[in-house]
Order: structure tokens, then C-alpha cells, then sequence
């Protein structure tokens, strides 16, 4: 049975000691009771009030060993307001506002909770029906570099499952690029097979339908309609994502930590009809206790995708920097190198026709 306050004054009520929240923690933890991890013994007596010691192999265990809460200084009830705030709010919660509500001393100790926080995943379980899929890019406008050919933005790919006239659960996540093998694994990891993903026309979604999916393509050139209506969920959700990252974050969130916000928007969505904001609290609070634990240090120098590549849009090799191509017959015309200015109008010129479909790049006028 799911047991969560309901609301604040109830919150206040159950949780007024670290003492009520260690065991609320321990009940997550341990719903069927205490079993030691050494041995798997489900006797154990208290040491010292925060430790549990197993009567037969004595080894001692805390209830906030191994997750977020681990080697915290921070009060355990100062962590649980920080939860319910951040799980009550409709919009979301910024490091300075959490550092307002607790009376925190450093922006920098709330901007670590928050991060801890996001760590909790969202629910895996694959969505189904009717799936629309789309990526979009995050990030400040380039000039002269429109849609999937922008260097300096992350590209995120989405998944909205339909239901009825409205959204259901959603997915998403950061793509090094557009390619094929980004995409389909980011739909064979989402969607459930069997499901119909509904596409635009790029040539990546392409291998989609072989993976076992009904594949609908919605072909935007020629059409009276904008995309925002031939895929009119995803699109919903993708501006959702972008007035929430510019609203509540003010844009601030690096490329590094975005899987983590991405998660957090999409637990938020996928939980937006709860009749009770403090399902959510329960929800954030199970996985917190279920979760390894980080470090600050680890989140700060948290490192970005595992890629030979600084910037990929389209899935195509390129060296460190900005893209370099030898060889490469252009209109009628060679270049040897594109160069290294990433202001230069050759690289500019070239990348608007760049589609990495096996394709040449063609040099427009």
C-alpha cells in the first residue's frame, strides 16, 4: 500500500524529527523488513540509534547507506522539505529558490540537493499505442544554420504517446546526432514493439519500421500543414520542455547535466494527473533509496557523452573542433579543408546542404 502525506500540514506532522524520517526511509527501503545485505538475515537490533546490526553475522548497515542520502550533512528532515517543495511545485524548482525556501547559507549546497535528486530515473516501462516521435534542438539561436545542421545546440530527441485527444506518458532523451542509429535506439529503448511511431520525412527514422514498429512517415514538404500538426503531441511536449528550461532554469543548464533535467521534466509530465502532489513526493522518495549514491565532485566534472567528437550534428565523423572534410567534390568545385574559424562562411555554405544520408556535401551558392 502507497503511503505519502497528502498534504502539507500532514507532512509537517509525520515528519518532525530526522528520527520519523530515518524510518519512513527504512520502511521504502525494506517494505517486507529488514534484511541484511552480508547475509540476508531479517533479524537485526538498533546501534547507536541511525544503525541497524544483523544478529547473525553483526555486520552494521545504515538506512541512508547507498543512496542519495549517503555521508550527507545535511538533516534528513531538511532533505524531505527539500523533496516535497520540489515535487509540489507545478513548474519545477530553480537552486536559488530551494536556497530561499530552506534558508541555506550556499546556493552551491542546494544546487548539489537538486542534482542528487534528479538522479532518480523516471519510470522505464516502454510506451505503447500510438507513439509520436521527433527530435528537437536545445540551446540559444545560431544564424545561418537552421534545424539539424546547428553546432553549438544539443539535439534532444522526444517520444509522446497519444491518448485520445491528449498526451500520455512521454520519453526523451540527448542525442550526439541525428543518425540513424541514434535515433532507432532511442525508439527501440522508449517505445514498445508493435507500437505505431509516427515520423516526419528524415531519412534516420527510415530503419524504424524493420525493428518491428508500424512506421507513419508525415512528409512536410508540399504540405499546407506545419509540423506542429502533423506531429501535434511531440511538438506540444517539445515547447512544454523549452518554456520550462527558459522559465523555471532561465536557460542556465549545461550540456553535460541535461539528461538529468530531461528526466526530471519527464517524471513531472508522466505524473501530472496524480490526484495527489504527494504521490510524487512517495514516488521521489522510493527511488531515492533505491539509487547509488553521488558525490558533489562527481556531478560537477560529470563527464558528456563518450564520443571521439566535440560536435556531430548529422552522425558523420569530424575531428576535434569544428568539421573538417578533405577531398570532397563540391558542385564542380574541390575544397581541401573547410578550416577551423567557426565563422567561416565555407563551413557555413557547405553544412546547409550536409544531410549525412551518404551523400556529398554540395557547396550552395
Amino acid at each position: 500500500m502507497e503511503d505519502y502525506p497528502r498534504d502539507l500540514q500532514e507532512f509537517n506532522a509525520r515528519f518532525g524529527s530526522d528520527e520519523d524520517c530515518r524510518e519512513y526511509l527504512r520502511q521504502l527501503r525494506w517494505p517486507d523488513g529488514f534484511h541484511c545485505p552480508r547475509c540476508g538475515c531479517q533479524d537485526s537490533s538498533p546501534v547507536r540509534g541511525t544503525l541497524l546490526r544483523c544478529h547473525v553475522c553483526r555486520h552494521q548497515v545504515s538506512v541512508t547507506a547507498g543512496t542519495i542520502f549517503q555521508d550527507t550533512h545535511i538533516p534528513l528532515r531538511l532533505w524531505f522539505q527539500a523533496m516535497w517543495w520540489v515535487t509540489t511545485q507545478k513548474n519545477g524548482a530553480s537552486a536559488l529558490g530551494l536556497q530561499h525556501i530552506l534558508g541555506l547559507s550556499r546556493y552551491e549546497t542546494a544546487w548539489t540537493m537538486l542534482h542528487r535528486l534528479r538522479r532518480t530515473r523516471p519510470g522505464r516501462d516502454l510506451l505503447s499505442g500510438r507513439v509520436e516521435v521527433d527530435e528537437c534542438y536545445v540551446g540559444g539561436p545560431e544564424e545561418d544554420l537552421p534545424g539539424r545542421l546547428n553546432l553549438d545546440k544539443t539535439l534532444v530527441v522526444v517520444a509522446a504517446q497519444e491518448d485520445g485527444p491528449g498526451i500520455g506518458r512521454i520519453r526523451m532523451r540527448q542525442i550526439p546526432d541525428a543518425s540513424s542509429a541514434s535515433l532507432v535506439s532511442f525508439v527501440q529503448d522508449s517505445v514498445a514493439e508493435g507500437s505505431v511511431v509516427p515520423t516526419d520525412g528524415w531519412l534516420g527514422y527510415l530503419p524504424v519500421e524493420s525493428k518491428g514498429f508500424l512506421h507513419q512517415i508525415s512528409y512536410l514538404k508540399g504540405k499546407q500543414e506545419a509540423a506542429s500538426e502533423l506531429l501535434p503531441r511531440v511538438h506540444l511536449v517539445i515547447s512544454l520542455l523549452k518554456r520550462w528550461l527558459l522559465g523555471t532554469h532561465q536557460g542556465a543548464v549545461s550540456h553535460k547535466h541535461l539528461d538529468y533535467y530531461l528526466d526530471e521534466f519527464t517524471f513531472r509530465f508522466n505524473l501530472r494527473k496524480s490526484r495527489s502532489r504527494g504521490k510524487l513526493f512517495y514516488r521521489l522518495a522510493q527511488q531515492a533509496v533505491s539509487i547509488d549514491p553521488v558525490t558533489r565532485h562527481k556531478i560537477v566534472h560529470l563527464a558528456r557523452w563518450n564520443l571521439p567528437i566535440k560536435h556531430n550534428p548529422l552522425g558523420r565523423g569530424e575531428s576535434s573542433g569544428y568539421p573538417v572534410a578533405t577531398n570532397l567534390s563540391t558542385s564542380g568545385k574541390r575544397i581541401d579543408r573547410w578550416g577551423t574559424d567557426p565563422q567561416n562562411a565555407s563551413i557555413r555554405r557547405t553544412c546547409l546542404y550536409y544531410v549525412g544520408r551518404g551523400l556529398e556535401p554540395v557547396l550552395l551558392p
